[in-house]
């Protein structure tokens, strides 16, 4: 049987709010800069990135 361990690392209070800031902003960005855009925007763009990773998509 494997044994597993875990550690834990503790942040101060600075790094907690640099990192909800963080996700903050990025959240904001998802919301508003996908919720926002226009259909045929968000479709030219994921059809670009999957021509682009070489996956066939017609």
């Amino acid at each position: 049987m494997a044994a597993s361990t875990t550690s834990t690392l503790s942040l101060s209070l600075n790094d907690r709010l640099l990192a909800g800031l963080a996700a903050l902003l990025i959240g904001g960005f998802l919301v508003f800069g996908a919720g926002l855009a226009n259909s045929s925007v968000l479709h030219d763009t994921a059809h670009d990135t999957r021509h682009s990773y070489g996956f066939p998509c017609h």
